[in-house]
């Protein structure tokens, strides 16, 4: 387990060499080698996306000791409470399910009202903050790395995906096994193996977060379009996966709930 400094600047360092190593693996290979390389200490951050529920099912055939969980922010549609149980169901596993600090949500809605994130994209990242990153931190708390399901099409801030990378903001080496795949390759994958979906994207929501900041995309729009509609597509992030950006390094700095500017 990597449990200090020198264990995690070791990791850095090989981090091009890993990143050779795997350019060319299946995703199946991927969660293989990353099984082995982090045994026992490896967890999967599902967001409950189509790319989310792929991994799901390769974890379960191929590695059903790794640890899932996903993020309750407290605004998710009621249909993705409905899909944690039938993946459930169908895999026979336990999804944990992380939650945000009550004190935290109180202390940011009392100050700035419950829909803040409309008022700026700062305010938006704070309740990312609030709501998503700090219950990540918790749930990455004694692992070595973490996978995610990010595909370099997703979205104009993800074109530049390797299929692993270093997680400035949790000092954890980040897998991505489905880095590079298309979104066809995606959904031929689910059909042919029947993999649990949202039925919201059925609907046009390619990419599905919060209730409040999801919207079903309009024909020939970007997929994260729905994201955040209200903001320039740099922006759209919610800070779980900056990557190696001063957002990523210091997402947030609290007091109370206050944005503390970064010193420069």
């Amino acid at each position: 387990m990597v449990d200090d400094l020198n264990g995690s600047n070791q990791c850095k360092s090989q981090m091009h060499d890993w990143q050779a190593e795997l350019t060319d693996r299946s995703l199946r290979e991927v969660i293989e080698w990353s099984c082995q390389k982090f045994n026992g200490h490896l967890a999967f951050a599902s967001s409950l996306g189509a790319e989310d529920q792929v991994i799901t099912h390769v974890l379960a055939e191929t590695a059903p000791k790794v640890r899932i969980f996903t993020l309750d922010t407290g605004r998710l549609f009621p249909e993705a409470f409905e899909l944690i149980e039938r993946t459930e169901r169908r895999y026979k596993i336990k999804i944990e399910v992380y939650s945000p600090s009550s004190e935290e949500v109180e202390s940011m809605v009392r100050e700035h009202g419950i829909d803040l994130f409309y008022q700026s994209v700062e305010l938006r990242k704070l309740c990312c903050g609030v709501r998503k990153l700090q219950p990540l931190k918790r749930a990455l708390q004694g692992v070595d790395a973490w996978i995610c399901g990010l595909r370099r099409d997703q979205a104009v801030t993800r074109q530049d995906l390797k299929v692993i990378e270093w997680d400035f903001q949790n000092d954890l080496p980040k897998i991505s096994p489905l880095w590079n795949w298309t979104e066809k390759e995606l959904w031929d994958y689910i059909k042919a193996h029947y993999v649990p979906y949202n039925p919201l994207h059925d609907k046009g929501f390619l990419s599905i977060g919060c209730s409040c900041c999801t919207r079903a995309v309009l024909p020939g729009e970007d997929i994260r379009a729905g994201r955040w509609w209200w903001e320039n597509p740099e922006h759209k992030e919610c800070g779980l996966h900056s990557r190696g950006d001063q957002f990523a390094r210091d997402p947030f700095s609290f007091t109370g709930n206050t944005i503390k500017p970064s010193q420069s």
